[in-house]
């Protein structure tokens, strides 16, 4: 191996105060580089030879415990070193590289921490909605951790089966809800493992099954749709608008509510709406129907190609834009549940009633799943499979009827 790691005083960086810092130096493949390790010392107080803290440094309360500390940091680093060799991977890695795999390692031993540090990073991204969810999830986690750290090792299955049994104890609290929080903990791990922050043999998921109660249909009636469509709401009705959103979100191919509201009028090309979709990035060219073309020239009337089409974002910045989509969304399924009781509607009317409507109302029309697949803009058919898996029994029965008559 050519590739070595020892504790050094860095003679060539001294301080006003005549300490020098004290690193771990790296060598690798004949180049070098340096770790800090946060320590500084004047040069009578290291000896070089034994590679540790004399006992005449005053400025800590225990010499011992310093080195001993010290020489941890050393271990875990030649850890990291002597996995990438086993793995194969050492000989193929730049010194930078290298380092930052040893201060990754050594820097998020906490999920804690390595969860807000990737959701910050998600944040730089763009990706607001992640982020929030892996905040919320920290903040869930130090309640029920007792706002004690937690490092990598200590979320495992044991952990994880603690965890679900207090979310389930609280009132309220849904089988399906501790399951989301699940698979936040999950994609963290993953990424940790992904940055050699920890290894895959102590996966907890690897045991743990994250298991979901069926959700109720969230599909209505084709009439139910006509009725929404044909309600006469003046435009300043308070629920003009919501009724509209939900119209215009189920003769788009069940267009999700977030992208409906980033649409900007430019967005609209020849009769075609044309966008990239904010989840999954697919792109869309969806045709303008006659329907949709009543309720788009209402909201686009007298606005700039930069403007967006519905009046939910207000502020400039990203962020700021999506905590205007968050508190739209609140109203907006509010006003659905008023859109429900004028419509005679007893199913829970939400946005994802339209986008799921939808799905379902192009399976009786015979279209073949992979065209729902695509419509929807899913990545995977399995994921259009749970939009479709609870067909409304007068459906079933039709099948059943059509099989008993041989």
């Amino acid at each position: 191996m050519q590739t070595s790691i020892s504790l050094s005083l860095d003679t060539r960086r001294k301080r006003k105060d005549n300490t020098f810092p004290l690193i771990m130096r790296i060598s690798h493949f004949q180049k070098t580089t340096s770790i800090a390790t946060g320590q500084y010392l004047e040069e009578i107080h290291w000896n070089q030879s034994k590679k540790q803290v004399r006992n005449s440094y005053k400025g800590t309360e225990s010499v011992k415990f310093l080195n001993n500390l010290l020489l941890s940091e050393v271990a875990k680093a030649q850890e990291t070193i002597n996995r990438l060799h086993y793995k194969g991977e050492l000989d193929f890695l730049s010194i930078k590289q290298l380092k930052t795999k040893i201060v990754g390692k050594s820097k998020y031993e906490s999920f804690f921490e390595y969860g807000l540090e990737t959701a910050k990073d998600l944040r730089a991204a763009k990706r607001f909605g992640t982020a929030r969810s892996y905040e919320g999830l920290i903040g869930i986690l130090k309640v029920f951790n007792k706002q004690k750290d937690l490092k990598f090792n200590e979320l495992n299955l044991d952990f994880l089966k603690r965890f679900e049994r207090f979310h389930l104890s609280k009132t309220g609290n849904t089988q399906n809800g501790v399951a989301s929080y699940m698979r936040t903990i999950k994609a963290i791990y993953n990424r940790g493992i992904k940055d050699d922050i920890i290894e895959r043999e102590y996966y907890p998921f690897l045991k743990y099954q994250i298991r979901i109660n069926p959700t109720e249909k969230r599909a209505i009636k084709v009439e139910y749709i006509k009725n929404i469509l044909e309600l006469d709401l003046p435009k300043e009705h308070p629920l003009f608008n919501y009724r509209n959103y939900f119209i215009l979100s189920y003769m788009t191919m069940g267009m999700s509510y977030i992208d409906m509201v980033f649409l900007r009028k430019k967005d609209i090309v020849d009769d075609r709406i044309k966008f990239q979709r904010r989840k999954t990035s697919k792109i869309y060219d969806i045709k303008i129907t006659d329907h949709m073309k009543v309720i788009l020239k209402f909201y686009i009337s007298k606005k700039k190609p930069n403007d967006f089409i519905l009046p939910v974002l207000k502020r400039d910045t990203l962020e700021l834009q999506y905590r205007d989509a968050q508190w739209g969304l609140k109203r907006y399924n509010k006003g659905l549940k008023e859109i429900a009781n004028l419509c005679g509607i007893e199913e829970r009317l939400t946005s994802y009633v339209s986008r799921h409507s939808f799905a379902t109302h192009a399976l009786f029309k015979n279209i073949p799943l992979a065209a729902i697949s695509a419509m929807l803009g899913h990545t995977k058919l399995s994921t259009t499979q749970i939009y479709l898996k609870s067909l409304p029994s007068n459906v079933l029965d039709g099948y059943q009827e059509e099989l008993n008559s041989i």
